[in-house]
C-alpha cells in the first residue's frame, strides 16, 4: 500500500533528528513510525481498512485504534491519510455492530479463529469481552474529528455502533442479567471464565463488568479500574458526538448518565487506602470488598491513565498510584540488567513490556526519568531495531514476538513528541 507522503516525511525528519540528536534510537525510530501503515493496513473493497495486529492476521478494535493514534495528528495535511484513517474507522463501527462482545475480528466471515464455547460468528476471531475493546473506537474517532473538523466520519453505522456500546455498558452493570459467557478448553487458566464461562461474582456499583483484561487475560475481579475509567472518558466523547453531530440530546444524555454512574462506582468501590502509598487505585474489584492490587504494562492501564485523557497526571490520586505501580510492591514490575518496568501475567514471569517502558515515558514530566527510559529502549530491542511484546530484562535477546504494530506505533508515537517539544535541545 502506499505511504501517505506526509507520513514519509516526517519519518525522514524523526530519523535526521535522531541522528544528531540521540544515535542510539536513530536506527529504530523510521521504521517503527512507519510499521503500521507499511505493513498492517490494507485496504478492502468497500473502501474500508483492515487493521492486523502484526503477527496475528486479526483485527483487534483495541490495537488497530492504537496503531493507527499516531498518524492522526497529520491527518489535516494529507487527503490519503485521511481516507485510511476513516476507513479504518468505519471498519471498526461495522465490527461493533456485528458482535459488540466480540476484541478481534477477521478480514472477512471467514469462519477463522478461536472455536470457543460462546455465540459464535464467522466474522470473529476471538470473543473475549473487554470493555477498552469498545472505548478505543470512541476514541480513536474523537480524535479524528477533533483534529482535521472532518465530522463525514459520523454515519448512520457509526450511531449505530454508540447505541451498541450502550446498551452493552448498561447491561453490564448488572453482569448477573447478562447473556455473555465464555469458556475455553484444554488451555492456561487465564484464557478462559471460571464459573461456567460467567466469572466470579460481582456486586452491583454503577461501573461496568469486563471479562478480560487488554491483554486478552481474564479478569479477576469482575470490575477492571483502568478500563472503567476509559469507559467513562469514551462516554463523554459519545455524548459530544451524539449533541453536535446528531443532534439526539437524548441518546447524549444516555451517555452522560452511564458516564457519571461510572465515576460514581469508581469513587466509591475502587479507590483503596495503602499503608505505604495512601490512596491509589486499585486494578480491580468485585464490589464486594476484594480488591487486586497491581497493574499491567498493556493499555489501558493505571500507568497509563494521563495519556489516556482519564486524570491529570499532577493529581495525588494519580501521583501515588503511579509510585505502587512502578515499585516492586506492584507484583508485575520487574527488573534486571538491562531494564526495569512492568511486566505482566501474559507472559513469562520476569518479562519487561516495552509498551510498559515506553507509558512510562509518556506520562512523566522529569527529564531523568524520560532519558533512563530511552536508555533502557536503546539498550533492550535486541540489535531488531523494533519493540517486541515482553523481554528477559536480564537478557533481551529472549523475546516474545518479534513482529508487534501496536509497540512499534506507541514508540514512534513517544519519539515524534520529544521532538515536537524540542526534548533534546
Amino acid at each position: 500500500m502506499r505511504i501517505p507522503k506526509v507520513l514519509e516525511e516526517r519519518a525522514r525528519k524523526l530519523e535526521e533528528y535522531y541522528n544528531e540528536k540521540y544515535k542510539p534510537l536513530a536506527p529504530l525510530v523510521k521504521q517503527c513510525f512507519l510499521n503500521t501503515i507499511e505493513t498492517t493496513v490494507k485496504e478492502l473493497q468497500d473502501g474500508s481498512y483492515f487493521v492486523i495486529t502484526g503477527d496475528i492476521a486479526a483485527m483487534w478494535l483495541r490495537d488497530s485504534a492504537a496503531q493507527v493514534r499516531p498518524y492522526v495528528r497529520y491527518a489535516s495535511q494529507d487527503e490519503d491519510l485521511q481516507r485510511i484513517l476513516e476507513g479504518v474507522i468505519a471498519k471498526q463501527a461495522e465490527l461493533v455492530c456485528i458482535d459488540p462482545y466480540a476484541n478481534a475480528f477477521n478480514e472477512s466471515a471467514n469462519g477463522l479463529g478461536h472455536q470457543d464455547d460462546t455465540e459464535l460468528n464467522d466474522h470473529v476471531w476471538e470473543r473475549k469481552y473487554e470493555v477498552d475493546s469498545l472505548c478505543a473506537p470512541l476514541y480513536l474517532s474523537y480524535n479524528y474529528w477533533k483534529t482535521t473538523g472532518i465530522d463525514e466520519i459520523f454515519t448512520d453505522s457509526y450511531k449505530q455502533m454508540i447505541g451498541k456500546i450502550l446498551t452493552v455498558f448498561e447491561t453490564e452493570q448488572d453482569h448477573s442479567q447478562s447473556d455473555y459467557f465464555f469458556r475455553r478448553y484444554d488451555c492456561v487458566k487465564s484464557d478462559t471464565l471460571p464459573g461456567k464461562g460467567k466469572g466470579r461474582p460481582v456486586n452491583v456499583t454503577g461501573m461496568t463488568w469486563s471479562g478480560f483484561r487488554p491483554s486478552d487475560d481474564c479478569c479477576r475481579f469482575g470490575y477492571l479500574v483502568p478500563s472503567n475509567l476509559m469507559a467513562a472518558t469514551a462516554l463523554g466523547y459519545a455524548a459530544e458526538i451524539c449533541s453536535s453531530s446528531y443532534k439526539d440530546e437524548e441518546l447524549a444524555d444516555r451517555c452522560k448518565a452511564l458516564k457519571e454512574e461510572i465515576e460514581d462506582g469508581i469513587r466509591d468501590y475502587a479507590i483503596v487506602k495503602h499503608p505505604k502509598y495512601g490512596d491509589i487505585y486499585a486494578y480491580e474489584t468485585d464490589g464486594y470488598g476484594n480488591y487486586n492490587l497491581m497493574d499491567d504494562a498493556n493499555s489501558p492501564s493505571l500507568l497509563a491513565l494521563p495519556y489516556l485523557g482519564c486524570c491529570d497526571r499532577d493529581s495525588e490520586l494519580y501521583k501515588n498510584t503511579r509510585n505502587f505501580v512502578l515499585s516492586e510492591d506492584n507484583p508485575y514490575y520487574f527488573s534486571g540488567k538491562a531494564a526495569a518496568g512492568m511486566g505482566s501475567p501474559h507472559t513469562p514471569a520476569g518479562y519487561v513490556w516495552h509498551i510498559g517502558i515506553v507509558m512510562q515515558a509518556l506520562t512523566s514530566d522529569d527529564p531523568v526519568e524520560i532519558r533512563d527510559c530511552l536508555s533502557m529502549i536503546a539498550d533492550s530491542h535486541a540489535g531488531c531495531n523494533f519493540m517486541h511484546e515482553s523481554f528477559d530484562p536480564d537478557d533481551p535477546t529472549k523475546f516474545t514476538r518479534e513482529w508487534f504494530a501496536w509497540a512499534n506505533s506507541l514508540f514512534g508515537e513517544l519519539l515524534d513528541k520529544l521532538m515536537e517539544e524540542e526534548f533534546f535541545y
